[in-house]
């Protein structure tokens, strides 16, 4: 490690006695780690100094995206908090959908992924959301990999029904289902804008509590400002 730290202190790279110096070893014991992080691809030797491998890179890629979902993370409780619902942000990319990050508590619990969200979009309040904001030819492609079925008495039934009440949503506007996914859970979802990919954010009640869903979609939309910067990072994770 402290030969790591003594590479990155090097923009260009330096020579094995400078490190073994910098990381106060002996020169044959900074010739023998410098070799095996070489060969394991941490570092990699170029025109005499050594410098940065592909595995230190993905470390470092690895630990910036930690902190962005953690920023992320730390943003969904803050709202949890204000507002008092399980709130979850998804995304669509690569043809599927996407659960970012969930924050709930044990007295207001996430609901149970009992069936896959990815191949229920049709059933939750998160894919409809996410599909909404897709062109008829994407929604198409989605539901012929995932087609529409009714995995509740309350699911909406089959493709047409589906295509039919996505074209009905109005920009911006929350989409509210009940019990389409989960029996006894009410959910509500609304589009975010960062840039080219579909995201949202989602709230969900037990379904006695159903009347505060609406209200409580609209407050977090109304504060959404002050989080876009923050999810905006989760596109790159």
């Amino acid at each position: 490690m402290r030969l790591l730290e003594a590479v990155a202190s090097h923009d260009d790279g330096a020579p094995a006695k400078q490190l073994a110096r910098e990381a106060g070893l002996a020169l044959p014991t900074a010739y023998h780690l410098l070799r095996t992080l070489a060969h394991e691809g941490y570092l990699r030797k170029e025109n005499g100094v050594f410098v940065f491998g592909e595995a230190t890179e993905r470390l470092s890629s690895s630990g910036a995206q930690q902190k962005r979902r953690g920023m992320i993370i730390d943003a969904l409780r803050h709202w949890r908090d204000t507002i008092g619902v399980p709130i979850y942000f998804a995304v669509y990319r690569d043809g599927e959908i996407e659960i970012v990050a969930v924050a709930d508590t044990p007295a207001n619990p996430a609901v149970e992924e009992w069936a896959d969200f990815r191949e229920t979009g049709h059933a939750h309040a998160i894919g409809q959301c996410l599909l909404s904001q897709l062109d008829e030819e994407a929604r198409v492609a989605h539901l012929e990999r995932y087609p529409a079925r009714s995995i509740t008495p309350y699911s909406v039934r089959d493709d047409r029904s589906l295509l039919r009440k996505l074209r009905a949503v109005g920009r911006m506007e929350p989409i509210i289902e009940r019990q389409e996914y989960a029996l006894g859970t009410a959910c509500a979802a609304f589009p975010l804008t960062i840039g080219s990919t579909a995201a949202t954010l989602a709230i969900s009640l037990p379904t006695h509590q159903a009347e505060k869903l609406l209200p409580a979609a609209r407050q977090l939309q109304q504060e959404i400002g002050k989080l876009v910067g923050t999810l905006a990072f989760s596109i790159s994770i």
